[in-house]
């Protein structure tokens, strides 16, 4: 009997893997559309920032009801703040900025382009060779930026462009947060990681869009209130959590692979939430940066 349920065992703890990395994807991907909701009635860089406080003051909330430690050792404290700025401040402040000239799924099908460049990056950077399956990866990102670029005529790629540049220097700039973190990385529990890099890498996001324009309470609409809860308790709370948690129970490539989902349910939620365009340059661009996403994490 014993033999029996230790044979069953794995499985059950593949199944629930999947499902919080299914959770993750999902909420991941209902940001997207949510995000570019907020943003039409606050200013971007506030409205990122904030939220990104306000989930990382309930992340440390979940680690101290965990008893995790909430304290950095000196060791650990530069790396901390260069993944925040990297995985946190640039990827939220451009991406923000970037929804203001791009749909929302157009913005997340480039936004996932980051595992392609954290594929080319560690060429360089982390001494692992360039394979024809990487060169492939990047070649096919490429492509789904120009079948974004052509989706309207050339008048309409001209006014996207900005935002492209914008969320292409996102992707960059997390995809060397992430070399970065497998190069040094940091010794701290999953919650406390989180809430620490969201924490300081929001601050400045908030700090400089405040400069330029405070936001105004009476501007959101109850929507847009409850849009700024999704994001603070699902896109920073729930779905990290649940992430990490994936992560324990899957292999990395499985998870990795996983959230290619999210640029899916952001396009298509982003057509059905907010009737942007669905046409055959967005699937065109969504299926060749799903292809080289998977060929680099095969890679």
């Amino acid at each position: 009997m014993s033999d029996r349920s230790s044979a069953a065992a794995p499985p059950r703890v593949a199944t629930s893997g999947l499902v919080l990395l299914a959770v993750t994807s999902v909420s991941w991907g209902l940001s997207w559309p949510i995000t570019k909701y907020v943003i039409s009635q606050w200013p971007p860089l506030p409205a990122r920032g904030l939220t990104g406080l306000a989930g990382a003051l309930t992340l440390f909330a979940i680690a101290w009801l965990r008893g995790d430690s909430l304290a950095v050792p000196r060791s650990q404290r530069l790396r901390l703040v260069i993944s925040a700025f990297f995985n946190v401040t640039v990827w939220m402040a451009v991406m923000g900025l970037a929804l203001l000239w791009l749909p929302a799924g157009e913005t997340a099908v480039i936004a996932y382009t980051m595992p392609v460049w954290t594929a080319l990056l560690a060429w360089p950077l982390l001494g692992e060779r360039m394979t024809l399956l990487r060169v492939l990866a990047l070649a096919m990102a490429f492509g789904g930026i120009v079948a974004l670029l052509g989706a309207h005529g050339f008048a309409a790629s001209v006014a996207k462009l900005p935002g492209v540049l914008l969320a292409l220097s996102g992707a960059v700039g997390f995809a060397l947060g992430t070399v970065f973190l497998k190069r040094f990385p940091i010794a701290l529990p999953g919650t406390t990681s989180a809430a620490w890099q969201i924490g300081i890498g929001s601050f400045p996001v908030v700090v400089i869009g405040l400069a330029f324009e405070v936001p105004q309470l009476d501007a959101l609409s109850p929507l847009g209130w409850a849009g700024l809860v999704y994001l603070i308790v699902i896109q920073f709370c729930v779905a990290y959590l649940c992430w990490f948690a994936a992560v324990q129970r899957l292999p990395a490539s499985v998870a990795a692979i996983g959230t290619m989902a999210v640029p899916v349910i952001g396009v298509v939620a982003s057509a059905i939430a907010l009737h942007e365009p669905l046409g055959l340059g967005q699937i065109a661009a969504l299926v060749l940066t799903l292809a080289g996403v998977a060929l680099a994490t095969r890679s």
